[in-house]
């Protein structure tokens, strides 16, 4: 198709350094405002590119038209990226590095030498030797999730924009804020995108695609404890901390959690804790592919929960009361009714010479709540790899292969 080498590669290196990073404790939206900083870019680069009506709204949401080069009736196609960080590791001063003809051996990153990122642990890093690949420095995340899919969005249309003798109808290029933290699409106006499907560029390896997510619950236990001064606690005190520490150490060894469960096993995950002795809580990720299941998993924990404080005669007037909050569904429940658009990116990953792999994702994307907007959107690869973490990498061919996609699927449709 005649992409030029790098050329994507060094889009994603410039996005990275712009901090983006979203924080799960803020009621504003975005829950940061300098994720604004990087949409800023990206609507000067898109109006650059000659697309007229790129424009960020209020909210930080990016929304542009590549027009169409022709004027039959065609479903018109959304491509969705998120502009945000995940606040799992820092984003601040990523300093991405472009390691050209990788030789196989460990990568040492050079801010840490103690991050090592090597072919053992990462076994499809394999595929990328005598090829190109960016790192972080060592301090930070890369922040390919989902800057990549960014990166791979704009290559698109400044592409498509440059070669109008491309066949295509309207399509529309969104990014989206906080996607990491759950409310990427909490002030999205689908009406005023105008988009009849959209794909999300949020996946992982070389061909993955992906129509089916986690269904996904917030979970937070409240523990209420007696509160004594410690000098006269004696018979008095039932400290709310140690009862936290009690409900965690009764949750099961070597199941029903992130480290224990794989393919289409769902879990419970405590991934926040805060509180005093008087008063504490727990906050839990619920996750299963089976939205039914999502109700038995609460079920269940908040049993332990009660049984832990029943059975501990110095807990014997604490309570404990749970929330739950929805985050997202499986929208394998929406995509499944429109399945010409699975049918079209398949035969896109087809015609550049690829085998789909068509696998369920361990998590959400911005596809899944757009999906029960009424805007179906499954996801497609990007080749981000051990995203959240200091040894986040992503091969630079992957990234390109996933532009051909794009390329290839506007003209199927």
């Amino acid at each position: 198709m005649g992409l030029k080498s790098l050329e994507v590669a060094n889009r994603l290196l410039r996005y990275v350094q712009v901090d983006t990073q979203s924080d799960p404790y803020s009621n504003s939206f975005p829950s940061t405002e300098k994720q604004k900083n990087l949409s800023k870019i990206l609507v000067e680069e898109l109006q650059q590119m000659g697309i007229e009506d790129a424009a960020m709204d209020v909210n930080g949401y990016v929304m542009a038209t590549i027009p169409a080069t022709h004027n039959r009736k065609v479903p018109i196609v959304c491509f969705c990226a998120h502009v945000d960080t995940a606040p799992d590791c820092s984003g601040t001063n990523v300093k991405p590095i472009l390691h050209e003809n990788y030789n196989g051996a460990p990568i040492i990153l050079p801010d840490d030498p103690t991050q090592i990122i090597t072919t053992a642990s990462y076994p499809y890093l394999k595929n990328f030797i005598g090829k190109s690949v960016i790192t972080a420095s060592g301090k930070t995340l890369l922040g390919s999730d989902d800057k990549a899919g960014v990166a791979i969005s704009m290559e698109l249309a400044s592409y498509l924009m440059k070669n109008k003798n491309i066949e295509h109808g309207d399509i529309k290029i969104l990014f989206t804020p906080d996607e990491e933290v759950g409310r990427g699409t909490e002030h999205l106006d689908i009406q005023k995108l105008g988009a009849d499907f959209g794909y999300t560029l949020d996946g992982g390896e070389l061909a993955s695609f992906e129509m089916e997510t986690f269904s996904a619950d917030s979970l937070t236990l409240h523990i209420q404890g007696v509160i004594a001064h410690p000098g006269a606690a004696k018979g008095v005190l039932q400290n709310a901390i140690k009862i936290a520490a009690e409900i965690l150490a009764a949750l099961p060894k070597n199941e029903w959690s992130p480290e224990h469960t794989e393919g289409r096993m769902g879990f419970i995950h405590p991934n926040h804790i805060e509180g005093g002795a008087e008063t504490a809580r727990i906050e839990f990720l619920v996750r299963d592919f089976d939205t039914v299941k999502l109700k038995e998993h609460a079920e269940k924990l908040y049993g332990i929960a009660q049984q832990v404080i029943a059975s501990n005669n110095n807990f014997n007037k604490a309570s404990v009361t749970m929330e739950i909050k929805e985050q997202y569904r499986n929208m394998r429940e929406i995509i499944d009714q429109h399945p010409v658009i699975v049918e079209k990116a398949l035969a896109a990953y087809k015609l550049i010479g690829l085998t789909p792999i068509v696998t369920p994702v361990r998590g959400g994307t911005d596809g899944s709540r757009m999906s029960f907007m009424g805007l179906p959107t499954p996801n497609i690869f990007t080749g981000m790899q051990t995203i959240h973490s200091k040894h986040e990498w992503i091969g630079v061919e992957d990234m390109e292969k996933s532009v051909e996609v794009l390329v290839k699927l506007v003209e199927i449709i």
